[in-house]
């Protein structure tokens, strides 16, 4: 049996509740991962012989006293790697724990009848294009070449989709505490009354939140942004985003929208801020597939200024309209 535990928290894990919870479950092992807002990673390798139980067993004794010390009731999903434990834990009705044998024919047969958009990472787009050559079940596309995968998503998604099909994820879990948000402010020299402008320091500041949140291997799920006036006022709106992110483009054109909801014509903006919500790890996010070569071509891209940035400094590469440095 699988030494990997996938813990859903349900109703009633407030914010307050999900550092307690997290707690609970480093009584049975060091090694969690915090998935804020209401999941968990658990690798119970050592405690196994600590405890003298199972890993089903622990995960059932982690169920009872969720629900017994903080009225919480849990799912939880044991396997031999996040990947399954996640897809385990989502196999049936919430409240339970199940497993999945390490036996290769066993993870075989959990996969095989599994619909292709049960795997994290696959859309609906992706999982249409899938279907649209008889690829609709994890199985068919388990068997399926890699040359007819690299056709359809591309030679990189095609790799990771056939790996995750066939019950890999070499992502191990790592210990870490449940970062919240991360923020950054743009404060102007005068009252701003140019929307350009502003939308130019938004872009800024999108930028810095994206290069940080990429460089701890982070993903926001929301966006907040804070107007702050000359008589000292603010507004605050936030919006969901359509996927997890730390793509600066993604994060700047919700910021925009953002803005431009506000109707801030004749307003004198003294400070602008953006605050990503609800991070979580990126290796663990579900991110949709994309299907556009200008998208891979993107974050490709992203990726290569982000090492220049490493190496020389964090103006050696950036987007050509962001203003001076977010203060």
């Amino acid at each position: 049996m699988g030494d990997v535990l996938y813990v859903h928290f349900g109703p009633g894990c407030t914010e307050e509740r999900y550092p307690l919870l997290l707690d609970l479950l480093a009584d049975i092992t060091p090694v969690v991962q915090a998935l804020p807002p209401d999941a968990a990673l658990a690798d119970v390798r050592g405690a196994l012989r600590y405890f003298g139980r199972t890993a089903t067993e622990l995960a059932e004794l982690i169920r009872v006293r969720a629900l017994a010390l903080h009225a919480v009731p849990c799912t939880v999903g044991v396997a031999g790697n996040p990947l399954l434990a996640r897809m385990a834990a989502y196999d049936g009705e919430p409240g339970r724990v199940r497993s999945v044998p390490d036996d290769p024919a066993a993870v075989a047969d959990f996969l095989a009848v599994k619909p292709v958009a049960a795997l994290y990472g696959v859309g609906p787009a992706t999982a249409r294009s899938l279907g649209a050559y008889g690829l609709d079940t994890v199985g068919r596309v388990a068997a399926a070449s890699p040359a007819t995968l690299q056709r359809i998503l591309g030679a990189s998604p095609a790799r990771r989709l056939r790996a995750r099909a066939r019950g890999e994820d070499p992502v191990p879990v790592v210990p870490s505490a449940p970062a919240r948000s991360a923020s950054a402010e743009h404060r102007f020299g005068r009252d701003e009354l140019d929307a350009d402008v502003r939308r130019r320091a938004l872009l800024t500041l999108a930028d810095d939140l994206g290069y940080r949140m990429r460089t701890d291997g982070q993903v926001a799920r929301a966006l907040t942004l804070t107007v702050r006036y000359a008589d000292r006022s603010t507004t605050t709106r936030t919006r969901a985003l359509p996927e997890p992110t730390a793509h600066t483009p993604a994060l700047t054109a919700p910021a925009y929208a953002l803005h431009d909801a506000l109707g801030l014509q004749r307003a004198r903006v003294r400070a602008l801020s953006l605050r990503a919500e609800d991070l979580t790890a990126a290796d663990l996010a579900s991110r949709q597939l994309s299907l556009d070569p200008r998208e891979e071509k993107a974050h490709r891209a992203e990726a290569a200024a982000d090492r220049a940035r490493h190496r020389f400094g964090a103006t050696a590469a950036h987007p050509a309209n962001r203003l001076g440095d977010a203060a």
